[in-house]
């Protein structure tokens, strides 16, 4: 009753009552309060991060010389007809000087695949140290290093392919500590009731990161010349990374603008109901939790697709469809629009669902996370229209997961879901080197075919997952992971 009736006051505190009719009164969002506000600037923070991880997705569009690759067109029949197949670089106006590089799409799949490389070094300590130092400086340090890094993109190539690919490596070792530091930050900032929602809404912006880049940076790189691309938005994610520091605090006790109704809520409704872990950890246990390998395996999969299309899309619009970097960069944007669009949605039906009573939280996160690994579209052909509109269906789609596996470790341990997400994290991105590296061997002929089994083996490693992770997933908080039980 007292939890009901701090929500109520917040309730009636609020000027903004969207989402009411989905909520039981005293118990809606809150869209004016701290904690919505702290959603929206974690979703720009993560719109940076994932601008971050495409940038050289689409500008390694402008930055090859395919001419030296074209004899692979003239052996194939496998290929769309009716054009020949533009080189890279002439998506530059002739004015525009920047250097293009010899690089085989082998080596293309390489370097878009370096930045998992180094992404799979600190996500285990970060996710550690997030729960003994907390989750701001671990996020706001590795947000900031990798954005002076995005500076140094273009002096790399310049220097050499393994100049570039040790940048993006080590963008990703700044990047890892992200993802565990922002699952610390939902354990002491997220009320149960709001849990998918707040998540799905701060997430929403890896997409909108993505799609903004995709379509601004083909046009930067058509323009300016593709190192522009990485000073324009590098510059601008420096400076929100400085403000991002004045901007978030470490939780609800320590905010100076946080109102006490909403304080008292969140701190008696969190899902953390303790502090968060300290230097010992129940290792053994967490090795024996099927839930735990569940949620592993499903982000390992899921990963898989997701990086196929973050990374190679623009590429594939390029080789096979024969369209410049500009054209690309648009073309990639739409299926991310849908993901962004998916997310927010996702989040909202699925409070909806438990809230209402309609579904139970464990059937809701299984039922969405097979909807979102198991519906996608494999087929890719010559029309770039339907090419375009199946991509964005498969993006929108997986967007589910964002109410299914993906939320769940703050369901089962959210003491340790800093740390066991990064752990886990770190055996998905697995994905993110094997993924863009297999399809680029696929690819490497620029045929139809080719490509076309990229996108079979995908959905393959999709279904393994979802069977998995239907057998084994769990939505209750696990013995070993509560306060009492806590070392």
């Amino acid at each position: 009753m007292e939890d009901d009736s701090l929500a109520t006051e917040i309730h009636e505190e609020s000027t903004c009552p969207l989402l009411d009719e989905q909520f039981p009164r005293g118990k809606g969002p809150g869209l004016c309060s701290v904690r919505w506000g702290l959603a929206l600037i974690l979703h720009i923070s993560l719109f940076v991060t994932y601008s971050q991880r495409v940038d050289l997705s689409i500008a390694i569009v402008a930055m090859v010389n395919s001419t030296g690759q074209q004899k692979s067109f003239n052996v194939s029949a496998d290929v769309c007809p009716g054009q020949t197949p533009a080189p890279l670089n002439t998506s530059q106006p002739r004015e525009v000087k920047a250097p293009v590089y010899d690089w085989t799409p082998e080596t293309c799949g390489l370097l878009l695949s370096s930045f998992s490389y180094g992404y799979l070094v600190t996500q285990v300590p970060g996710g550690y140290l997030t729960g003994i130092v907390g989750w701001k400086p671990v996020l706001g340090i590795g947000l900031l290093l990798s954005s002076v890094l995005g500076l140094l993109l273009p002096s790399a190539a310049e220097l050499g392919v393994i100049y570039l690919a040790l940048v993006q490596a080590f963008r990703g070792l700044s990047q890892e500590v992200i993802f565990p530091a922002v699952y610390t930050l939902w354990t002491k900032w997220a009320p149960p009731q709001e849990l998918t929602c707040l998540m799905n809404v701060a997430d929403a912006g890896t997409t909108l990161g993505t799609f903004f880049t995709l379509m601004v940076g083909g046009i930067t790189c058509q323009t300016l010349g593709w190192p522009a691309c990485f000073y324009i938005f590098g510059g601008v994610h420096c400076v929100w990374c400085l403000l991002w520091f004045f901007l978030v605090f470490e939780d609800p006790d320590s905010h100076p603008c946080i109102s006490t109704t909403e304080k008292e809520y969140i701190t008696s409704a969190s899902t953390q109901k303790g502090p968060c872990h300290r230097w010992s950890l129940p290792l053994l246990s967490m090795l024996k939790c099927g839930p735990l390998w569940a949620i592993a395996v499903a982000y390992f999969c899921c990963d898989w697709l997701f990086y196929t299309l973050l990374t190679l899309l623009p590429v594939y619009l390029n080789r096979i469809l024969h369209l410049d970097s500009g054209e690309s960069g648009f073309l990639s944007a739409p299926p991310h629009i849908g993901n962004w669009l998916g997310h927010i949605g996702t989040g909202l039906l699925g409070d909806f669902l438990v809230a209402k009573s309609l579904l139970q939280l464990a059937t809701m996160r299984k039922l969405f996370t097979a909807l979102g690994l198991v519906l996608k579209v494999s087929y890719v052909g010559c029309n770039y229209i339907a090419v375009v509109i199946l991509f964005t269906l498969s993006m929108t789609l997986i967007s589910m997961t964002g109410a299914g596996f993906a939320v769940n470790l703050l369901d089962v341990a959210p003491r340790y879901a800093g740390f066991l997400h990064g752990v886990i994290n770190t055996l998905a991105n697995l994905s993110g080197m094997v993924a863009p590296s297999v399809a680029g061997f696929l690819g490497s002929q620029d045929t139809l075919s080719g490509w076309r089994n990229v996108f079979f083996l995908s959905g393959a490693v999709n279904l393994c997952g979802v069977t998995f992770y239907l057998l084994f997933g769990r939505a209750d908080i696990q013995d070993w992971a509560r306060v009492e039980s806590a070392p």
